[in-house]
Order: structure tokens, then sequence, then C-alpha cells
């Protein structure tokens, strides 16, 4: 009996470590959230920059970022950031004056995010001069 939980113990150790390693990516704002708070339009270019730290042990790979409309256009870093290392993700919103909530999806290969996916959102409201 006891050697039967000594190997349920090995292979449930082995799992969890298994299990963690990976790339892994970890979002500097609050929430996944940049809040642009009132900007008037014509005074702020509507870029914001979403900043992440690849804290796993194996290289990130940013496969997508895609926007729920076409009035905020998100980039993204074309080469794989290493474990330790920090990237960015720009989000350019068009500044039309109203209300702002909009949700980027970032695709990666992280294992700390489900199927590696990621949202992130802007919210705020820009008014006219």
């Amino acid at each position: 009996m006891k050697k039967l939980i000594a190997i349920f113990a090995i292979v449930l150790t082995s799992a969890i470590t298994f299990a963690q390693s990976g790339p892994k990516i970890q979002f500097a704002a609050a929430d996944n959230t940049i809040d642009y708070g009132t900007v008037v339009r014509g005074k702020d270019d509507g870029r914001r920059t979403f900043e992440f730290t690849n804290t796993g042990d194996q290289p990130l790979i940013i496969t997508n970022v895609r926007s729920t409309c076409g009035c905020t256009v998100p980039s993204k870093p074309e080469a794989p950031i290493m474990p330790g290392k920090k990237g960015q993700i720009d989000v350019q919103y068009n500044m039309s004056p109203g209300r702002i909530s909009r949700t980027i999806t970032v695709e990666s290969n992280a294992v700390n995010y489900e199927n590696g996916t990621v949202p992130l959102r802007i919210k705020g409201e820009v008014v006219q001069q």
C-alpha cells in the first residue's frame, strides 16, 4: 500500500511540474485593462500600450491579435519573446466621440491561459473640444 501511495505521489508531482512548464504571459495592466479616462478628441492620439512579460521557461509566441471592431487597431510583436523578457502590444483607437469599451483578443502559446487566449480591454470616453 505504501508503494502504491509513493508511486501515486511521484506521478502527481511529475504531472504538476509538467503542466507548469512552458511560456507564460503576464500583463502589467491591472485586470488586463487600460482605462483612457476622459480624453479630448484632437488632443490625444488614441495610442496605448499593453506591456507583458514572459514569466515561463520557453519562448512566447503571439500568433494573432484582433479587435472587436475596426475602430481599434492592435499590433503584435513579430519575434518570439524569450523567457524573462518583456514585450508589448500597441493599440490605436480612432478617437470617435463617445464611450470606449473594446476587447482585444491575444492568441498565443501561453500555458497559463486556456488555449493561450487572453482578452485585453480598453475603456474610457472621448469628448469633443
